[in-house]
């Protein structure tokens, strides 16, 4: 039986990431997984903190009456004020429980706020490089993806966004901190973008995708997208804050500053009911509820930063060192970053080519692996550079 169309042309754009995990998974059974290292896959390997798990086994051991039972379409009303109360607390708008929604992991989240928004053909801003799977997020929802070129920092170009809007633009994805760039995106530009979505002619949504804004470097911290652009509705999760990518635990923010807010309200509750995969998973929301403030210490992140970039800047790479995030997106010593991967393959480093990202002459480093590893795989970094040259 013929599969869709449409899926079978997303299959010939499927993504780099899972391709090169899946070719990592072969060749460690060819070479034996000691002789492989693994940097494609950002699954954090950093355990979730211990309040975490404690409320955790709080949770389960109390076992409150119909605490595993069907709830309200946008999650439990005392879980959303306390999400809500966080959110008022880091960017001083006056979120309510009305204004969230627990969703399966921020990717859930970003599901429910394009169904709510988008007609077929309506456009949907992307900044490059990004995170390939919003390309299928945005078709998923009949909607169009705009690329706009970021500059050559990887930070956003307010002129060039401003140039991409036409009457169906109807979004813009923000992701800060930045997959694959690390980059974190500065305050003034924030404010930049703002004015120009308050000239625009119609409303535009700004969705900020911030699974990493706890996960910061070297004393810095994320600017609140919230708190300087208007428009916004945030999509998050704690998949990479407590480590936690497996239990799919998020939730979407509307700020009380977006238009027809009621309407959209009402919205995402349809779409996060409509969109098959419901509500959060129960348990994880109560759990949320006692420790949606605790994180990981980047710290351990931070130190693999710097012991790879470091080596790699001894060799000769040219390096951009990220601000955040557990990703370093290095510029490849040739302009083909997919003949670089297989370079790097064959001294058994996997690595992902910044092409998938829409950027090409890059190729995407996960830190996510123990740093043993990272300090044994220069060795084959250097020679693929030398090869390379």
């Amino acid at each position: 039986m013929p599969i869709s169309k449409a899926v079978a042309e997303h299959l010939g754009r499927a993504s780099w990431i899972r391709r090169m995990f899946e070719e990592g998974a072969q060749l460690k059974r060819e070479r034996g997984a000691e002789s492989v290292f693994d940097f494609t896959l950002g699954n954090p390997d950093v355990e979730p903190p211990a309040p975490v798990l404690a409320a955790l086994r709080k949770v389960v051991g109390n076992n409150l009456l119909h605490s595993h039972g069907y709830m309200p379409n946008g999650g439990y009303t005392q879980v959303r004020a306390a999400i809500a109360a966080k959110l008022e607390r880091e960017t001083g708008v006056a979120f309510t429980a009305d204004d969230i929604f627990m969703t399966v992991g921020a990717a859930g989240a970003c599901n429910v706020i394009l169904k709510s928004l988008l007609d077929p053909g309506d456009e949907v801003i992307v900044l490059m490089p990004f995170f390939p799977e919003y390309y299928f997020y945005i078709s998923n929802h009949s909607g169009r993806m705009v690329p706009v070129e970021t500059d050559a920092s990887f930070l956003p170009d307010v002129e060039r966004i401003a140039a991409a809007i036409t009457p169906r633009t109807r979004a813009i994805m923000l992701n800060t901190p930045n997959n694959p760039t690390g980059r974190i995106y500065p305050a003034e530009i924030l404010r930049d973008l703002d004015a120009v979505l308050a000239r625009a002619s119609q409303p535009i949504t700004v969705i900020s995708d911030e699974p990493y804004k706890a996960l910061v470097f070297d004393g810095k911290r994320q600017p609140e997208v919230a708190s300087l652009i208007r428009p916004t509705a945030i999509c998050s999760s704690w998949s990479k804050s407590q480590g936690l990518a497996g239990e799919r635990i998020g939730y979407l923010a509307l700020s009380p500053n977006l238009p027809d807010l009621a309407d959209l309200r009402a919205a995402c509750t349809f779409a996060n009911r409509t969109l098959g995969f419901v509500n959060a998973p129960a348990i994880w929301q109560w759990v949320m509820m006692e420790t949606a403030e605790v994180t990981i210490d980047a710290a351990a992140y931070q130190e693999k930063r710097d012991v790879l970039c470091d080596a790699l800047e001894a060799i000769g790479y040219e390096v951009t060192r990220p601000e955040a995030t557990f990703y370093i997106f290095l510029k490849t010593p040739i302009a083909d970053d997919t003949a670089f991967v297989r370079t790097l393959a064959a001294e058994g480093v996997l690595a992902v080519p910044g092409t998938g990202f829409g950027r090409s002459g890059y190729i995407r480093l996960s830190l996510t692996i123990p740093l043993e590893q990272i300090k044994r795989s220069i060795g084959g970094f250097e020679r693929a550079f030398l090869f390379a040259r």
